[in-house]
């Protein structure tokens, strides 16, 4: 197949961010539209879908089809939106806060249904947009004045909850390294089926301390598998700054309207809603 050369630009809307100057959504920005340039499909046959928060303004910013819905529901829009036009590249954009605290149910179901998009989840584990309360992913004891002492609780896991509930596809990078982001994201697109990207993304304003991720973050030592049981155990076992593709497996989408091959005559279920 022939892919047309594109240029990431030609993704770049002509809204400038907003985002606090060092914000690693900067960086993942840059990935998305240098993915999508690679990929070689024009922007009108792209769609980027969000919910709120910081990481959510990504439609904003580019030039593709987009939309910026309410919170935690980026996924069932997404869903919606893929399995009704199956012709585009449909991409869905989160943060900690809106994919896994209102929207996690959202994500497990999204998992199991296997319908062919991307997820890219951008994790600072904070609620950066409105003044750093901790997230589901903080840690139990990070301790700041609106939670003295720490929250106590256990952070959610978001690649073994993935890797759980049946992502096709699970991957860990860090902003900061646009090269490696870049490619993943383009690899998680062209996966079929459901795939899922976690965006180590810095939130130096109410996190200082992660500016430290740049020297923490490391490729992971062992290969990706298709293998659930040895993927499980990667990611049980690894120190949460293990970067690259973690898990890729071979499920086939879902597909709403074609069953056995033969597209389904929906115009009979339309007319019984009618009003």
């Amino acid at each position: 197949m022939t892919v047309t050369k594109m240029k990431a630009s030609q993704f770049t809307s002509d809204i400038t961010p907003i985002w606090c100057p060092g914000c690693g959504d900067f960086h993942v920005l840059m990935s998305i539209t240098k993915a999508l340039a690679n990929l070689g499909r024009p922007p009108e046959e792209i769609a980027v879908i969000s919910g709120i928060g910081c990481s959510s303004r990504i439609p904003a910013y580019t030039n593709c089809y987009g939309f910026h819905g309410v919170h935690g529901r980026s996924l069932a829009v997404a869903a919606g939106l893929k399995v009704a036009r199956p012709d585009l590249t449909v991409m869905a954009m989160s943060g900690d806060g809106d994919g896994f605290s209102i929207g996690g149910n959202h994500f497990l179901h999204a998992c199991r249904r296997n319908v062919d998009m991307t997820y890219v989840v951008m994790d600072n584990r904070i609620y950066g947009m409105t003044k750093g309360q901790p997230s589901p992913t903080t840690e139990p004891d990070w301790d700041t004045a609106l939670s003295p002492g720490g929250t106590g609780l256990s952070p959610f896991h978001p690649l073994v909850i993935a890797l759980a509930s049946g992502a096709n596809f699970v991957a860990r990078e860090f902003s900061g390294n646009i090269k490696a982001c870049t490619e993943t994201i383009k690899q998680a697109i062209e996966h079929p089926g459901f795939s899922f990207v976690q965006i180590l993304s810095p939130c130096v304003t109410f996190r200082p301390d992660e500016k430290e991720w740049k020297n923490q973050v490391h490729e992971a030592s062992v290969p990706e598998t298709d293998d659930p049981a040895r993927a499980a155990r990667r990611i049980m076992t690894d120190d949460g700054m293990n970067t690259g593709i973690l898990y890729r497996g071979h499920r086939k989408p879902y597909f709403a309207s074609v069953k056995d091959g033969v597209e389904r005559d929906l115009r009979p279920l339309e007319k019984a809603f009618e009003i």
